[in-house]
C-alpha cells in the first residue's frame, strides 16, 4: 500500500514528533556524521535511573515518559473492571474441534470427503488469502512477546497475577484456537502445501516483526486496537466469501474468529479511551505517531523460502497483500476506514484544551484519513490501467494467481 507511505509523511511540527525523527535519522546516518544526541530520562517502576529513548539497530526503545508510566501504574483496577471482563470463561469458548469432523465417528472419511467436496469450487486466489491469515494468526509466540515488550504492562515472570499479565496470558490463549482450526481446515481440505505453509510459520516465528512501539504501553495498544479491528475485517470478508463459494462451514470458521477479534478489539480501545481521559496530550500525540509511521501489518516479514525464486525476486507479503486486495479482502480503503473509526471512538475532533504540539497532532489527524483516501484513490487508478501480474506461491504447489502489480 504505497499511497499509505506516502500519507505518512505528513507530519505534525510537535517538539515530540521532532526528538523522534532526529534520533532516527541519527541512527540512519554514517558513523562519522553522527553527533551526540541529548536524551531525556525516563521513568521507569523499577528503576529511576534507566536512560530513555534509547536507539537499537535504529529502532527507538523505552520512550514512556514518567508522566505516561503514572498513568499505566494507575490503571490496574481499570484493567481488572473494564478489560479482563471481555474474556471468555474457556468452557464458554468454541473450540476448532466444534467445526471439524470428528476422528472418532465411523463417518469420520464420509465428512472429510464432504469437506474436500465443499472446498473444490473455492478459487485459489482465496486460498492465497486464507493461508496467508492463518500464518499471520500462527505466530503468537511473537504477539506475546510484543506485548511483553511494553514497559508498565509486561508480564515479569511468566505467570504474573497482575490483571496486565492475565489479560496477555489469556488473550494469547483465545486466539491460539484461530490458527489451529484454520490449518487443520486447511490440511484436510487438500488444497494448501502445507509443508510449505509450515515453513512460513517457523520462519515468520523466528523473524518476529517491528511495529515501531518503542516499548511504549501507549504505541502499543494504540497498534493493537488498529490491529484487532484489522483483523476483524479481514476474517469477516473472508467468512462472507467462503459462504458465497458454497463452503458453509468454512464461513461459520472464519466468523467465529471475525468475532473473537471484535471482543479483543473492545478491550484494546477501552484502554486507549482511558489514556485519553488521563492524558489526552500524550494520547493524542502517540496517536498522530503510530499513524505516521503506518500499523504495519504482523506478518510483514513472511518468508516461504522460495517465493523469490518463483516469481523473480518478489516479495512475498507483498503479493500476499496485492491478492487480499485484488479480491477484497483487506485494502487501503478499509485501513482508512479503521483509521476514520478510531478517531471517531477517541472523539480526536472535539478535544479541547490541548497544549500545542497535542493540537498540532489532532489536526493532523483529523485531515489524514482525506490524504490517504486521495493517495489510495491514485495507486489503484494508475493499477487499474495495467494487467494484473501473475504470481506463483508455493502455498497452493506453485500455482499462479492474479495480483494488482
Amino acid at each position: 500500500m504505497a499511497a499509505l507511505a506516502a500519507a505518512a509523511n505528513v507530519a505534525p511540527s510537535s517538539a515530540h514528533t521532532a526528538q523522534r525523527v532526529a534520533l532516527r535519522r541519527a541512527a540512519a546516518a554514517p558513523a562519522a556524521a553522527r553527533r551526540p544526541l541529548a536524551v531525556r530520562a525516563v521513568a521507569a517502576p523499577d528503576a529511576s535511573t534507566k536512560q530513555g529513548p534509547v536507539l537499537v539497530n535504529g529502532q527507538v526503545l523505552h520512550s514512556t515518559t514518567k508522566e505516561q508510566m503514572d498513568v499505566i501504574n494507575s490503571m490496574d483496577q481499570f484493567a481488572e473492571d473494564q478489560v479482563l471482563p471481555i474474556l471468555k470463561p474457556t468452557d464458554k469458548c468454541w473450540q476448532p474441534q466444534d467445526f471439524l469432523p470428528n476422528p472418532e465417528a465411523p463417518e469420520f472419511l464420509d465428512a472429510v470427503h464432504e469437506l474436500r467436496e465443499r472446498t473444490k469450487e473455492v478459487p485459489d486466489e482465496y486460498f492465497v488469502c486464507l493461508v496467508g491469515d492463518m500464518i499471520t494468526e500462527e505466530a503468537l509466540p511473537t504477539y506475546m512477546a510484543m506485548l511483553n515488550t511494553l514497559d508498565g504492562v509486561r508480564d515479569e515472570t511468566g505467570a504474573s497475577p497482575t490483571p496486565w499479565g492475565r489479560w496477555t496470558r489469556q488473550w494469547v490463549a483465545e486466539e491460539n484456537r484461530h490458527g489451529d482450526l484454520m490449518n487443520k481446515y486447511c490440511w484436510l481440505s487438500g488444497r494448501v502445501d502445507l509443508r510449505q505453509v509450515e515453513v512460513t510459520i517457523q520462519n515468520l516465528i523466528g523473524s518476529g516483526m517491528d511495529p515501531k512501539t518503542e516499548n511504549n504501553p501507549y504505541l502499543g495498544f494504540i497498534y493493537t486496537s488498529f490491529q484487532e479491528r484489522a483483523t476483524k475485517v479481514s476474517h469477516g470478508n473472508t467468512a462472507r466469501m467462503a459462504t458465497e463459494y458454497g463452503d458453509d462451514v468454512l464461513g461459520k470458521v472464519c466468523g467465529a474468529i471475525a468475532a473473537d477479534e471484535s471482543r479483543h478489539e473492545i478491550a484494546y480501545t477501552r484502554i486507549v479511551d482511558e489514556f485519553f481521559r488521563q492524558d489526552p496530550n500524550n494520547a493524542m500525540l502517540c496517536f498522530a505517531d503510530m499513524m505516521r509511521k503506518q500499523i504495519v501489518m504482523p506478518a510483514h516479514l513472511m518468508d516461504d523460502g522460495k517465493h523469490g525464486i518463483l516469481n523473480g525476486g518478489r516479495n512475498l507479503f507483498a503479493d500476499f497483500s496485492e491478492v487480499t486486495e485484488r479480491i477484497g479482502v483487506y485494502d487501503a480503503n478499509d485501513y482508512c476506514d479503521i483509521m476514520e473509526h478510531l478517531i471517531e471512538r477517541w472523539d480526536i475532533e472535539h478535544r479541547q484544551g490541548l497544549r500545542g504540539d497535542a493540537a498540532e497532532a489532532q489536526e493532523y489527524l483529523m485531515k489524514l484519513p482525506t490524504r490517504v483516501r486521495k493517495l489510495a484513490e491514485r495507486a489503484a487508478a494508475r493499477k487499474a490501467k495495467s494487467p494484473p501480474t501473475r504470481v506463483k506461491f508455493s502455498w497452493i504447489f506453485n500455482r499462479e494467481v492474479e495480483a494488482l502489480s
